[in-house]
């Protein structure tokens, strides 16, 4: 069995099952009587634009605009605008796509169809700072959240409370259209008004909550921006406002389904697959410990499963930043995840961004291998100090054992894979490690 291969391509169907050209046409409505506006954010936005305008009838009129991350375009589409902006921070660029999007929704009437094509790192794409804030501040704030280790769902909360257009607020500018949002799922739990800050979803969350996640993580704001949140003028538009009386929601394409899909990879290898869960979320360090543990009883006790099998995992961990490394969450996970299994022979693992970005470097991920600390000993590396450091791109870029996919159109969050081949560890180091340590005691 070649491991590494096999994980590869249990990464490559994950990805590939949350396709736009795939996951878009099956869940497209019908034309309307009036206009039909196509407006979308977030890293898959550009792909799923291209498959409506591939899809929608000739002889229907279509028009709009979405927004995507730099380098996620996919070339001029035929009625359909396409814009490039910033990512995780927003620019100027994610402004103005902003700006022209809120205009196209304002305006339409009952007859129309107001089509929203959402998918994860809208939040900063579709970046359009509340009235008396202003983007540097936005800016910030969004820079201090993502070095601080709040989850997903608390920078959203944030976000949210600090927008003119997300929780809700494009829909309720669209009404009395009829809004139809497709929604590729990024986040733990599929909740659709936590995908891209959910721009078309009543928000249940609140000023008071906003608040507590600054407070939370020690985040100072501007006076401009604490001024907002203690107005309760500012709360988000929330559930069963009328505003939303003609608004649907389709999730077209989540994680679960990518872990399928790479499941049914492992099957045809003749390796059982165990997704343990689609919404794993925490510190990847973390993570990392936990799933060397389990991976440990597989090959020492044959427990929750014999080898060969392979444990599979989604969602979104978190990075506390205190290094000055270039990290990323998976990198992260997968160099605890080698230094806990410290050498256990035949067992492998892959972890990556189904994005193709892991953080800020255009980086997927990585793979692992039961010689992997031993090969960063002879280079001079040492997988602790790498991690204590948050320098998980700049360890496996050294081993040559990153995964570099470029970009792939969609974005259903973190995949992750551990692989038992076979045998029995023991608990002990691998027989390479094991000669390492022996050379350095």
């Amino acid at each position: 069995m070649d491991e590494r291969a096999l994980l590869r391509k249990m990464f490559d169907a994950a990805v590939a099952a949350a396709a736009p050209g795939l996951v878009v046409p099956p869940h497209l409505p019908p034309p309307p009587k009036g206009r039909t506006i196509v407006v979308g954010a977030g890293k898959a936005a550009a792909a799923m634009a291209r498959a409506v305008d591939a899809n929608w009838p000739a002889d229907k009129p279509l028009g709009g605009l979405v927004v995507t991350r730099y380098g996620y375009g996919v070339g001029k589409l035929g009625r359909i605008e396409v814009v490039e902006a910033s990512h995780p921070v927003p620019d100027q660029a994610g402004l103005r796509a902003a700006e022209k999007i809120l205009d196209m929704a304002r305006g339409l009437g009952p007859d129309d169809l107001f089509l929203c094509l959402i998918s994860g790192g809208g939040s900063s794409l579709l970046s359009l700072p509340a009235p008396g804030i202003t983007l540097a501040e936005k800016q910030a704030i969004n820079r201090a959240l993502l070095r601080s280790g709040a989850n997903i769902a608390e920078m959203n909360c944030v976000r949210k409370h600090l927008s003119g257009i997300k929780a809700g607020r494009l829909a309720a500018a669209a009404a009395p259209a009829q809004v139809v949002s497709l929604i590729i799922s990024d986040v733990p739990g599929d909740d659709p008004s936590v995908i891209a800050s959910g721009p078309t979803v009543p928000d249940s969350t609140t000023l008071a909550q906003a608040r507590e996640v600054l407070r939370r993580y020690n985040i100072d704001v501007p006076p401009a921006v604490a001024a907002l949140l203690d107005d309760a003028a500012n709360e988000t538009p929330k559930p069963g406002d009328p505003v939303f009386a003609r608004n649907a929601l389709r999730m077209i394409a989540t994680p679960q389904a990518s872990l399928e899909a790479a499941a049914s990879v492992a099957r045809v290898a003749k390796v059982a697959p165990l997704i343990l869960g689609d919404a794993i979320e925490g510190e990847a360090r973390e993570v990392g410990r936990v799933m060397s543990g389990i991976a440990r009883q597989v090959a020492t006790h044959a427990q929750p499963a014999p080898a060969p099998c392979v444990l599979i995992s989604g969602g979104e961990t978190t990075v506390t930043v205190r290094g000055k490394g270039r990290g990323g969450r998976n990198v992260e996970f997968l160099l605890s995840l080698a230094v806990d299994l410290d050498g256990l022979p035949n067992v492998y693992a892959i972890a990556g961004d189904t994005d193709g970005v892991d953080g800020a470097e255009e980086v997927a991920g990585a793979m692992v291998s039961p010689d992997t600390l031993a090969r960063a000993a002879r280079l001079g590396l040492n997988a602790r100090e790498s991690l204590a450091d948050n320098d998980g791109h700049g360890f496996f870029e050294r081993l040559g054992d990153q995964v570099v996919t470029g970009p792939t159109f969609t974005n259903v969050n973190d995949f992750r894979a551990i692989l038992i081949a076979g045998g029995h560890g023991g608990g002990q180091p691998g027989a390479e490690q094991a000669a390492v340590d022996k050379e350095t005691a």
